[in-house]
């Protein structure tokens, strides 16, 4: 089983000021990667930096993860799971973000687990595997 990392690990890695190599130290032997509405969402944070310096060390930190590790597509796997996903929590009355909703049908799909910090949103989605922290 694969690891997908949410954008909220991400962020906070970056936040932290701490290393993606350590973060990712000891799962090497699994296979990783990012969604590609990850991707949107970091390249979003570039676009709204609220200084020059701050846009510049954001794309900086994209650029790197976009070196480090693999971009999954949404595809039409992903596509019809998200779908289910979305009509049974409208079912059930709760909803969650599409963006949250595609990476997570992204990583079932794939049969790979998340590693995010927003246990709320995503803890409410049937066949999602969060991957421990």
């Amino acid at each position: 089983m694969g690891i997908i990392f949410d954008t909220s690990v991400l962020i906070g890695l970056e936040r932290a000021s701490s290393r993606l190599d350590q973060f990712i130290r000891g799962r090497e032997a699994e296979p990783f990667g990012i969604s590609v509405i990850t991707v949107s969402e970091l390249l979003h944070g570039v676009h709204r930096a609220d200084s020059e310096r701050r846009r510049v060390l954001r794309e900086a930190f994209v650029d790197k993860i976009l070196e480090i590790f693999s971009v999954f597509p949404f595809d039409l796997a992903a596509v019809r799971i998200y779908a289910g996903a979305w009509a049974n929590l409208a079912k059930k009355g709760k909803a969650v973000g599409a963006h949250d909703l595609m990476i997570a049908a992204t990583c079932i799909s794939m049969g790979f687990s998340l590693a995010t910090l927003d246990l709320r949103d995503y803890g409410l989605i049937e066949g999602l595997t969060i991957a421990p922290l």
